[in-house]
C-alpha cells in the first residue's frame, strides 16, 4: 500500500513538473507574437523611381533576400532598402542611402537594423540590435554603444512598414489611424497612420485598386503639414505601395512603381 502511494506521489510529481515546464516553455515562446503573413516573402524586389515634375530626382530599390537568415537565433527576412540621386539631382545633392533590417519571419519584428547614410558630405553608420525579451535596444555608432529602454514590440522603420503590410485594412475604418511604435537614431515615436479608405490609380502597368494611406508627420521644416505624405497600396493580398506623393515647402515629389518580381501575389490590374 506504501509502495502504491509512494509510486502515485512520483507519478504526481513527475506530471507537476512536466506541466510546470510547459507553462515555462510556453511563455518564452509567447515573449514573441505570432502574426500571419500571406503579403510578402523571400525573393519580391520593387523599384520606384522619384520624380519632380517631369524630372527624374532619384531611384530606389526594396529587397527580400532570397534565403531566410537567422538573427538573435531567430528565422529572418534580410531586406535592404536603398535610395540615390539621379540625374542633375545627382549633381546638386548627391545621396547614397542604404538601410538594411531583419525582420523575423513569425513577429514580425526586427532583430537587427543598420543604416550606412552618404548625403553630399555628411555620412551616417549605425547598427541596432533588438532584444524582444528585455525590451531594450543596442545601437553603435563610431564604436560607441548605447541601450535604450524601448516598449513591447518596437519597430524599426522598415520593419513597421512590413507589419503595416499584413494587417486586414477591411477591419479598420476609414479615417482611422494605426499606431507602430519605432526606434529610429536614438529616439522611441509612434509611427502614425491613417486609413483614407479605397481608390483606384493609374500606373504604368494599368489601373489598380489601392487603399490610401496617409502617414502623419509632425510639424518640421520640410514637410507641408501633417498630410504632406500620401501612399497609394494595392488593395490585394500583396499590398504594395504603387504610388506616393510627398508635399514639401519647396514643391512636391512623386514616387512610382516601375519594376516588380517575386510577389507572393500576381496584380490584379483592371
Amino acid at each position: 500500500m506504501k509502495k502504491h502511494n509512494f509510486m502515485k506521489t512520483r507519478l504526481l510529481i513527475s506530471l507537476l513538473c512536466l506541466v510546470v515546464f510547459s507553462l515555462f516553455a510556453l511563455n518564452v515562446k509567447d515573449n514573441y507574437r505570432q502574426i500571419p503573413n500571406s503579403s510578402f516573402g523571400a525573393g519580391e524586389k520593387l523599384e520606384y523611381r522619384v520624380h519632380y515634375g517631369f524630372i527624374n530626382a532619384a531611384e530606389a530599390k526594396v529587397e527580400i533576400s532570397n534565403s531566410i537568415v537567422k538573427v538573435n537565433n531567430r528565422p529572418c527576412y534580410r531586406v535592404n532598402v536603398t535610395g540615390r540621386t539621379v540625374g542633375a539631382f545627382d549633381l546638386v545633392s548627391r545621396v547614397r542611402d542604404q538601410w538594411r533590417s531583419y525582420i523575423d519571419t513569425a513577429a514580425i519584428l526586427p532583430q537587427m537594423f543598420s543604416q550606412n547614410i552618404e548625403e553630399n558630405k555628411y555620412r551616417k553608420q549605425e547598427t541596432v540590435m533588438f532584444n524582444h525579451g528585455s525590451n531594450v535596444v543596442y545601437a553603435e555608432e563610431k564604436k560607441e554603444r548605447k541601450s535604450y529602454k524601448v516598449p513591447d514590440n518596437i519597430h524599426d522603420v522598415i520593419s513597421g512598414y512590413y507589419f503595416l503590410r499584413t494587417m486586414d485594412f477591411d477591419r479598420i475604418s476609414e479615417g482611422q489611424t494605426v499606431e507602430v511604435p519605432t526606434f529610429f537614431s536614438g529616439e522611441v515615436y509612434p509611427m502614425r497612420v491613417k486609413y483614407r479608405g479605397k481608390d483606384v490609380v493609374k500606373t504604368k502597368f494599368g489601373r489598380i485598386k489601392v487603399l490610401k494611406l496617409n502617414p502623419i508627420m509632425p510639424n518640421n521644416k520640410l514637410f507641408k503639414g501633417e498630410d504632406s505624405i500620401r501612399i497609394w497600396v494595392s488593395d490585394d493580398e500583396n499590398k504594395v505601395p504603387v504610388k506616393v506623393e510627398v508635399d514639401l515647402w519647396i514643391g512636391a515629389l512623386e514616387m512610382d512603381l516601375t519594376s516588380y518580381k517575386g510577389l507572393r501575389h500576381n496584380f490584379k490590374w483592371m
